[in-house]
């Protein structure tokens, strides 16, 4: 019935400042979760996929009589990718691909803020790929017998959410820098993807590649926040770690600050692109 037939209806109250910003993170991050749901074969395969990958490495530190905490290393690795992958797919190239569909203009005008839109699939795509991950790491330990000896399980806690907050601010960051390089985003995703395997040590210590290598690759949060967990799990991480669990979370905290301000920076500079100049809506030659 419309509002001319019942005036005695109050005005619905529109929800501004931090009430919208939150409705807008639940909001968006609704369909990631639900959509785990609906497509239940995706998990299966995302987990199927991953367990052969870390076998591989498993049956090759094997065969060369490796440290049996390697087996372990490649098993939290493994579950670590899952996040990775969520980030550089999910995140760093969302905002190209719904330029794509066409919706990128819905966002833009809209009143909401798309460090909120950003959020939003990024808390989403966190719950998602949580259980994926958990499922890879469960499997994994499960099927190469994997003990775990967690040292401090404060310190375990603040490890993994200052890398996943610094790993979700870096794709916020990416998203906005893929959408201003238009179709290099597919090309550059595919491209940063295997790099990322080998410098962040998914597989193997990042100690392993020298120091000046691995402190350039500390860039990538994964990198610290890896080694900093394997340090937290296994009884010799910490002798094979790349540096002391205390720096690594500060420099994880430092990591956190730096992708956030620049994800906010770099959207707001892309909002004034698209209202005053139109290009990242329309191809201009």
């Amino acid at each position: 019935m419309n509002r001319e037939a019942r005036p005695f209806l109050p005005p619905v109250p529109k929800a501004s400042g931090w009430r919208l910003f939150l409705k807008t993170v639940v909001a968006r991050a609704y369909p990631r979760v639900i959509g785990q749901q609906r497509e239940r074969s995706w998990i299966f395969f995302d987990v199927f996929l991953s367990i052969l990958a870390v076998s591989a490495y498993v049956f090759v530190y094997r065969a060369i009589g490796a440290p049996e905490e390697y087996v372990g290393f490649v098993v939290v690795g493994g579950a670590m990718t899952a996040f990775w992958l969520n980030v550089l797919w999910s995140m760093s190239s969302q905002l190209y691909w719904e330029k794509e569909s066409g919706n990128l203009a819905l966002y833009i005008m809209a009143p909401n803020s798309m460090m909120a839109v950003l959020l939003g699939m990024a808390l989403g795509g966190i719950i998602a790929t949580a259980l994926r991950a958990g499922a890879i790491l469960l499997v994994g330990s499960l099927i190469f017998h994997v003990h775990y000896t967690v040292g401090s399980l404060p310190a375990l806690i603040a490890v993994f959410v200052l890398t996943l907050a610094a790993l979700y601010g870096l794709g916020m960051m990416s998203a906005s820098l893929f959408l201003l390089w238009g179709r290099e985003a597919w090309h550059l995703a595919n491209l940063a993807q295997e790099p990322i395997y080998l410098l962040s040590g998914f597989y193997f210590p990042v100690k392993n590649l020298g120091f000046w290598v691995a402190v350039g690759a500390s860039i990538i949060p994964l990198t610290l926040g890896l080694d900093a967990m394997r340090q937290l799990l296994f009884p010799s991480g910490a002798a094979l770690g790349f540096l002391s669990v205390p720096v690594e979370v500060g420099v994880l905290a430092v990591l956190c600050v730096l992708f956030l301000a620049a994800a906010r920076g770099l959207l707001g500079y892309m909002e004034r692109v698209a209202v005053r100049e139109g290009r990242l809506l329309e191809s201009r030659r």
